[in-house]
């Protein structure tokens, strides 16, 4: 593909990435239009970024919801259309060129492009350890999309939603497992919470809706309910899936995983009993 001017902006999330930034601007080389929005990173990820054209914007991060509406909201763009992007993410040259076509031919009706990813651990594509596919919403018509929840968030269209045959890279492993350990200890104290704040409430969606998105939250809230989860995810995915095919990596994100799972239930009975002034 031809790096000839792909018209839409791009918007990328940021803290300490310059393990990660370098890269992920190399795979959107096509946009005239990149803005990455900082966190506050104490490392060269600004640097990085502005001598490769990059606009910074710099905002205290809150939560992803927020700081993800706020990049949408609350910065100006030269296109109409908006590919959101983490810094550990890629755009191979199809999506590119995929993301093109599509944006060429959307009518005024459609809002939302979903789009999976390929999560990559030692060099290789995870494809049945990782649970794939999941899908994200991320190309985005500017002030038509609304995102919700504050960690592993959920895109609300006002209009119509499509998916994209391609896939962006994903590299969750690049800043080290140390990294990845303690970002997923944060996120496990988050769904605790949620899913405590939860509790009793109905699941309202279906388990065989239409649309994947709205089926993946069904079935998440469903299995949030079943005892001996943990065990349960690790047997889905290393055995189920087939992730033990994939050698040390299957057997590695299928652990990570399941340990994953295993720390929202600790959390999740942590406050259950800190509720009743019980000892943990």
């Amino acid at each position: 593909m031809t790096h000839a001017c792909v018209p839409v902006s791009v918007l990328i999330l940021t803290l300490d990435e310059e393990v990660n930034i370098v890269d992920c601007l190399a795979s959107v080389a096509w946009s005239d239009d990149v803005v990455v929005l900082d966190s506050g990173s104490a490392d060269r990820t600004r640097e990085l970024a502005i001598a490769r054209g990059a606009r910074i914007v710099v905002r205290p991060f809150d939560d992803y919801a927020r700081q993800r509406n706020f990049g949408l909201e609350g910065i100006e763009y030269r296109h109409p259309w908006i590919l959101m992007l983490d810094a550990d993410e890629r755009v191979p040259e199809d999506l590119a060129a995929e993301v093109r076509h599509v944006v060429a031919g959307a009518g005024e009706e459609l809002a939302l492009f979903y789009m999976r990813r390929r999560d990559y651990l030692f060099g290789r594509w995870i494809r049945r350890s990782s649970g794939y596919p999941t899908w994200f919403g991320r190309l985005v018509r500017r002030g038509r999309v609304r995102i919700e929840r504050p960690f592993n968030e959920q895109s609300y269209a006002q209009g119509r939603s499509a998916q994209l045959a391609g896939h962006l890279d994903h590299y969750p492993f690049n800043k080290g497992f140390t990294e990845w350990l303690a970002k997923h200890n944060r996120y496990s104290s988050m769904e605790a919470q949620l899913l405590e704040q939860q509790r009793g409430a109905p699941g309202r969606e279906s388990i065989f809706d239409r649309d994947p998105v709205v089926r993946r939250r069904a079935i998440k809230d469903r299995v949030y309910r079943l005892p001996a989860r943990p065990l349960l995810t690790f047997l889905a995915l290393y055995l189920a899936r087939g992730g033990f095919l994939e050698g040390r990596a299957g057997l590695t994100f299928s652990l990570l995983r399941a340990w994953y799972e295993f720390m929202i239930d600790c959390k999740r009975r942590e406050l259950r009993r800190r509720a009743c002034d019980l000892p943990v």
